[in-house]
């Protein structure tokens, strides 16, 4: 399903509506030269054991890691032959399927697995937060309480959530570049258009095998590569177990991004067949029940949301200077409405399960934080530059390249372009966001664009897709509801300026604060129901006092968002170009950005050295036991089962660890695996030394975080009294065993 973002962005705006090598300076390339094919398409042949240029001129004392661009590879590009050079691990072919099959991705950000032949699925209780307050029945306040399933007929169904298996990757470049669709259809006139031209034509052809199954076309390289996912699709996951908040999310925000960390953020949930019983999932991953070692071979299996380790230093300043700060101010702004409002309305903020909403603003402002920090360091953008001169020296070296050069000043002259319209595009930031969005301008903007799409003959699946976005939306309390929307407003009159003819229509005598009074009090988009009338009866026909203000609203909206698009589109054809000369040069040595794609990470288990001290690669429930009694604030508040635990918790087993393994958001849930595929953690988040590896993939102190599997296979058989589910787990990984499943050669 294409996002409403895109629609608005893409469709809407048309009509209908996710290395250098190491050698000596001034090395060249060793190429065969042919003529370029269409399509801007570079066709190079490289001597892939010749090395590249690595210090380029002007640049002398800085140089290329290499791997500064990371180590998230896509399935069809794992490079085997490092693996077995770096850590004796040369994966097979059974094995890679077991890993890519027996991954998931988990509802619309987050990664899980298969952890058992019967569908159990294994990912982050963050991840869970959401399911458990779906299947909360009144006064239950399972996400506080924990949950337990003690029978398969106790396990429960939530409502809206799926799980994606990746059963098959096809490179769909030439049918994209050329527009050469089956059966020769030729409809799309530019990329973004083929995509889901071609997404429908291959959606259809695999549904004649199998009804669940569904494709995805993704764009890597910026363009210059496009793959074809096949996902196959189950919709009946139920809940099997979750801790409790405090122990799940122990030591809060405080601790979030931080390590040495002490958090049991796991969470169990089982895939069904379509008949109602549990799935046999042959693909699945066994456990280690004895852990992983200091200094061990891991991977991390999962779906990265997006990585920025391909663009331009020119861009990089952007997001430094305009790009992160806007949306930090914004999120800053939101996430204190939201404190003072849970803070003096607990008992309605807990019914509206607001606290989830708040956790994840939190955990969005430390990661934008953490960004810009990153950004802020000279030396990673002139180590960024140093790979950027050793791209163009290397394109210098070889005729068929030289002409993708000016490229790199072209896109830097479109920062401007951006910088002039950052402020406008800031007042936007949450607008029709159904998650932290005003619920009367969101559910305003969606029914605008749903009368305008059913009215201009867009076809129905599209219409559909709108309208079932905008059901979505859920309510939320008036007085917060009151406060956000007063913020938007007055957003907007700061990007606009208060004498401009739309602010000036909009308020008139009045103030943000009295218009957003006003619509709480009048609106019908105050409340779901009213608000799906309106949607059937024609929205915009209505007399609520929301349509003459969103009427006002969106065209700002509208051409704020035409032209950035534009600018981003020349902008995404610029980074195509680069990538398609980078390609020519380094071939598969770079992966590709994060696309919320599976990916595999290499790593080891390492601590690192921080504060002058040692940060060790494994915690254990002491380390957690004496945060709980050193401390007395909330975040590091345990559970009433955990605060007296059994004589038979062995307090001394790992709990937390870290790796060097490439993540970013959308891996959480994760599994990290050893050399023979068995779990040996779940990863739920990473330090703040990571979080600028958003731009620059380093591993000195960054590191990805994981819950140990002896910590939690101990909790859930000493504390919880998990029997039913330690049983699944350890007579699956028994069994797996003695099968000799998914051995690497």
């Amino acid at each position: 399903m294409r996002s409403f973002f895109v629609w608005v962005s893409g469709v809407v705006l048309a009509g209908l509506l996710l290395v250098a090598g190491c050698g000596t300076p001034r090395q060249t390339v060793t190429v065969a030269e042919r003529p370029p094919a269409s399509n801007d398409t570079v066709s190079v042949a490289v001597d892939r054991t010749s090395n590249v240029v690595s210090i380029p001129s002007g640049y002398d004392t800085v140089q290329v890691g290499r791997f500064d661009r990371g180590k998230l590879w896509t399935f069809d590009q794992v490079p085997v032959d490092y693996f077995a050079s770096a850590y004796g691990v040369r994966p097979d072919s059974q094995w890679l399927s077991t890993a890519r099959q027996a991954a998931l991705r988990f509802g619309n950000g987050c990664s899980a697995s298969f952890v058992s032949g019967q569908g159990l699925i294994m990912t982050n209780h963050h991840c869970a937060r959401d399911a458990i307050e779906k299947v909360s029945r009144r006064n239950e306040r399972l996400l506080e309480k924990g949950f337990l399933a003690d029978s398969l007929a106790g396990e429960r169904r939530v409502p809206d959530l799926h799980v994606d298996q990746l059963v098959e990757i096809q490179d769909v470049t030439a049918r994209i570049k050329q527009g050469t669709m089956a059966g020769g259809d030729t409809r799309g006139s530019t990329e973004q258009q083929r995509i889901g031209v071609l997404e429908d034509i291959m959606t259809e052809e695999v549904q004649k095998r199998n009804e669940h199954l569904r494709v995805e076309v993704v764009p890597l390289y910026n363009g210059a590569q496009y793959s074809a996912y096949t996902y196959r699709r189950y919709n009946d996951i139920r809940l099997v177990m979750a801790p409790e908040l405090r122990a799940g999310y122990f030591g809060g925000e405080a601790d979030n991004f931080t390590y040495p960390r002490h958090s049991f953020d796991v969470a169990f949930l089982r895939a069904y067949a379509d008949d109602g019983t549990p799935l046999q999932s042959p693909h699945h991953f066994s456990w280690d029940l004895g852990g992983a070692e200091a200094g061990e071979t891991v991977f991390a299996v999962g779906n990265p949301g997006s990585t920025s380790r391909l663009k331009m230093v020119s861009q990089l300043e952007y997001e430094r200077d305009y790009s992160l700060p806007n949306r930090l101010d914004v999120f800053q702004k939101r996430r204190d409405l939201l404190q003072s409002y849970i803070a003096n309305n607990p008992e309605t903020a807990a019914e509206y399960g607001l606290q989830n909403t708040f956790f994840s603003v939190g955990n969005t402002i430390k990661s934008i934080e953490g960004q810009l920090r990153g950004l802020q360091d000279p030396y990673l953008l002139a180590r960024r530059g140093t790979a950027v001169q050793a791209l163009l020296d290397s394109m210098a070296t070889v005729d068929s390249l030289q002409q993708y050069s000016r490229v790199v000043g072209e896109v830097k002259r479109l920062q401007q372009s951006k910088r002039i319209l950052a402020d406008k595009q800031k007042a936007f930031l949450t607008f029709a966001n159904i998650q932290l969005g005003s619920r009367i301008l969101t559910r305003a903007v969606h029914g605008y664009y749903y009368d305008f799409l059913r009215t201009r003959g867009a076809r129905p699946d599209r219409v559909e897709d709108i309208r079932n976005e905008a059901l979505r939306i859920e309510n939320w309390p008036s007085e917060l509801e009151q406060s956000i929307l007063t913020a938007q407003l007055k957003e907007l009159r700061t990007a606009f300026g208060p004498d401009h003819p739309t602010l000036q229509r909009l308020l008139r005598d009045g103030t943000p604060d009295s218009l957003a009074a006003r619509l709480v009090e009048n609106s019908a988009l105050m409340d779901s129901t009213s608000f799906v009338k309106l949607l059937d009866e024609g929205y915009l026909k209505s007399k609520d006092p929301s349509v003459s203000i969103i009427e006002a609203i969106a065209p700002l909206f509208l051409n704020t968002n035409r032209q950035m698009e534009d600018i981003r589109s020349t902008e995404e054809n610029m980074n195509g170009r680069l990538s398609k000369a980078r390609r020519a040069i380094y071939g598969d040595t770079v992966p590709p950005d994060a696309s919320f794609t599976l990916r595999i990470s290499d790593g080891r288990v390492k601590g690192y050295r921080y504060n002058g001290s040692t940060a060790p690669p494994f915690t254990n429930f002491y380390g957690m036991y004496d945060r709980y009694y050193s401390h007395a604030q909330e975040d590091w508040q345990l559970p009433e089962r955990w605060v007296s635990p059994p004589d038979s918790f062995d307090l001394g087993t790992p709990l937390n660890m870290v790796s060097t393994n490439d993540i970013s958001g959308g891996n959480s849930g994760s599994p990290l695996l050893n050399a023979d595929l068995e779990v040996v953690g779940v990863i739920f988040d990473s330090n703040m030394e990571a979080l600028p590896n958003e731009y620059l993939y380093r591993t000195q102190s960054a590191r990805a975080i994981s819950v140990d599997v002896r910590g939690i296979v101990e909790a859930l058989r000493n504390l919880y009294g998990a029997t039913r589910l330690v049983d699944e787990i350890t007579t699956t990984s028994e069994a797996d065993a003695s099968a000799g499943v998914a051995r690497p050669e």
